[in-house]
């Protein structure tokens, strides 16, 4: 796998006032990598990873997924890439309120027509749930968990496809020094042995000392 961004732009408009929050962005993710995104707020970190992800189409540049032009192709051919070969970790979790933890998990398989009694996806979903500490809330929906515990189970449901590339925003915010240390080693053991890239932004020093690339991000522009 390789994502390409060549020359990236993209604006936006809040009110009167237009935002350049990417300014000729180039960027290569292969498999394997484990890049952080660092920089202040607003700096345009959270656009990038929106366009890594096909959640967003800019204005001019390419962004090019294994040679293909993501702004070529259609909503739903975008939608089974991001399906298939993306996971996600937003900020604000992005959880489906009716879903108890399993069932969030679950769900990009399922929209994805996995088979739902197929054993080892229960099992996969199992192992995921319990890496991230939640086998005693399988049960429960996100009103009844804390935000550190919706966090972990958003992770869990970026990873559940076993995708080839997952996105960060923040993953380690809302969790405690141990908690996060343990978040760390299981994506880092992805990456190690599934060749997953792995791109975060972030502020947390403990990433940032392990992963392996760090880019700094001001005012839509990337450097090393």
């Amino acid at each position: 796998m390789e994502i390409a961004l060549n020359n990236v732009r993209k604006d936006y408009t809040l009110g009167k006032t237009q935002v350049e929050a990417l300014r000729g962005v180039n960027l290569i993710v292969k498999d394997g990598d484990f890049i952080t995104i660092a920089g202040p707020s607003g700096s345009g970190k959270t656009t990038l990873l929106n366009m890594l992800g096909c959640l967003d189409t800019c204005q001019s540049g390419e962004v090019l997924f294994d040679g293909v032009n993501a702004n070529t192709l259609s909503a739903t051919e975008r939608a089974y890439l991001r399906n298939e070969k993306i996971g996600y970790v937003f900020q604000s979790f992005n959880l489906m309120p009716v879903l108890n933890v399993y069932e969030n998990v679950e769900l990009p398989a399922r929209i994805g027509r996995r088979r739902e009694a197929s054993g080892p996806l229960r099992d996969w979903i199992m192992h995921l749930i319990e890496e991230v500490g939640l086998s005693d809330r399988v049960d429960h929906r996100p009103d009844e968990l804390s935000g550190g515990q919706r966090q972990r189970v958003a992770i869990a449901r970026a990873l559940v496809n076993k995708p080839k590339l997952v996105l960060a925003d923040e993953p380690t915010a809302n969790l405690d020094s141990e908690t996060a240390a343990r978040i760390l080693d299981l994506m880092r053991a992805i990456n190690r042995d599934e060749q997953t890239a792995l791109v975060f932004s972030t502020h947390d020093q403990d990433i940032i000392k392990h992963c392996d690339y760090v880019l700094r991000m001001r005012d839509g522009l990337l450097a090393s």
